[in-house]
């Protein structure tokens, strides 16, 4: 196991790392996508719950890596937190990505509009990976999101955009750009489903 893998473990879901910062920012979570509801704005809440499920499946196959290998997961979460929930994800990721897609999705501009000659979609999906992938670089090297697998580094960016990063904006745009706000919630629903089916499965067998 390696050092930082050990370090993240050593405070996985220690309620004893609880800090009172988390109430008031489960409460801005909430009020995200309760002012999305209230103005009856699905396509922007569906959209921001697409990819904070896509996040959790990530973080689930991440975690089995780590079990699996017994040496480190893909990437890990080091360093003062309120609360480890998984190796890779503790509450304070946990509540950006549940925002992330809310705002990805508010700058989405209309489908037919170009980004130079480009449609628009994939143009975006692409430039807000890449953001994604350069934020990851610059935590890692402040240490607190830790690599410790030679194909999964700053060498190899591309690899963390494709995997890491552009699932999570495919799903978010394409969510968004359902025609109904019942197939917005079947997508969700699916998206959500298949992530409490695997942590009640593979949390059961001990595996996270």
């Amino acid at each position: 196991m390696t050092d930082d893998a050990r370090a993240a473990l050593a405070h996985l879901r220690d309620a004893d790392q609880f800090k009172w910062y988390v109430i008031p920012l489960l409460l801005l979570v909430l009020y995200a996508y309760a002012t999305e509801a209230q103005r009856r704005n699905w396509d922007v809440l569906f959209a921001g719950l697409a990819l904070w499920g896509m996040d959790w499946f990530n973080e689930t196959w991440n975690a089995l890596v780590f079990h699996f290998t017994g040496r480190a997961p893909v990437w890990g979460a080091r360093g003062s937190t309120a609360y480890q929930i998984l190796i890779g994800l503790n509450i304070e990721i946990c509540f950006m990505f549940a925002v992330m897609g809310i705002v990805a999705a508010k700058f989405l501009p209309p489908r037919e509009t170009r980004i130079l000659g480009l449609p628009n979609r994939p143009v975006l999906v692409v430039l807000n990976s890449a953001a994604a992938v350069g934020v990851e670089i610059l935590l890692n090297r402040a240490g607190v999101l830790t690599w410790d697998w030679d194909w999964w580094s700053a060498d190899f960016p591309l690899l963390i955009l494709l995997i890491g990063y552009a699932p999570f904006f495919v799903a978010c745009f394409a969510v968004h750009d359902l025609p109904r706000v019942r197939t917005k919630a079947l997508a969700v629903g699916a998206i959500l489903g298949v992530d409490v089916l695997a942590l009640a499965v593979c949390g059961a067998l001990g595996w996270l």
